[in-house]
C-alpha cells in the first residue's frame, strides 16, 4: 500500500492528544514504524533531572497507552500485512518500544568477512551478524546528510512511478 495512505490510516486512527503533532511513519518492506513526539519537559527542571523526567514521561505513555497501541497495531497489520512497532521523541531523545529483527541475507569477500571478525575479536559485537549491524548503524550515523537526499529521491520516483500506467 501507498506510504500516504498509511500515513492518513493511522492520522484518522490514532487518538487525539497522544503525540504533540503528526506522527513519523517509516515503512520497510516488513514493518510500519509509529513514531510520535510527546511534549518537553518544563524548562525550569533542572539538566541533572532532565533524563529521569523524560524516562518517567516515556515509560507513563507506554504504560497508559499499551492496550490501545495493541489494538491498533493488530488491526494495522491485518490491513497493510506488515507488523507495526512503536517509538516516541521526548527531551530530544528517541525511545522505541517494540521493533523487529529481521534477519538478512548477504555475501561477503573474504576481506569483508575479515571485518566483522575483528570486531568480534575486539568484543565489539557477540557475532558476525551483530557486527554487520553494528557496521550498519555506523555508516547510517555518519551518513544521515547522503541518507536524507537518496530517501527524497526514491519518494520523488515513486510518485512518478505511481502516475505512470499500471503494468
Amino acid at each position: 500500500m501507498e506510504a500516504a495512505q498509511v500515513r492518513a490510516w493511522f492520522a484518522g486512527r490514532l487518538p487525539e492528544g497522544w503525540f504533540t503533532a503528526a506522527p513519523e511513519i517509516v515503512q520497510d518492506r516488513e514493518e510500519i514504524a509509529v513514531v510520535g513526539v510527546l511534549p518537553d519537559p518544563p524548562g525550569e527542571v533542572p539538566e541533572e533531572e532532565r533524563p529521569a523526567l523524560v524516562e518517567g514521561m516515556v515509560a507513563r505513555f507506554r504504560e497508559e497507552t499499551r492496550e490501545r497501541r495493541v489494538e491498533i497495531a493488530r488491526e494495522a497489520e491485518r490491513k497493510f500485512r506488515q507488523k507495526v512497532s512503536w517509538g516516541v521523541v521526548c527531551g530530544g531523545q528517541t525511545v522505541m518500544f517494540t521493533t523487529l529483527s529481521v534477519p538478512v541475507m548477504t555475501r561477503l569477500r573474504q576481506s569483508e568477512r575479515q571485518v566483522l571478525d575483528t570486531l568480534v575479536a575486539a568484543g565489539v559485537a557477540r557475532s558476525r551478524s551483530d557486527a554487520l549491524a553494528w557496521c550498519v548503524r555506523l555508516v547510517g550515523r555518519n551518513t544521515d546528510t547522503w541518507l536524507a537526499e537518496l530517501r527524497d529521491a526514491l519518494r520523488h520516483v515513486d510518485r512518478v512511478r505511481a502516475t505512470g500506467p499500471d503494468l
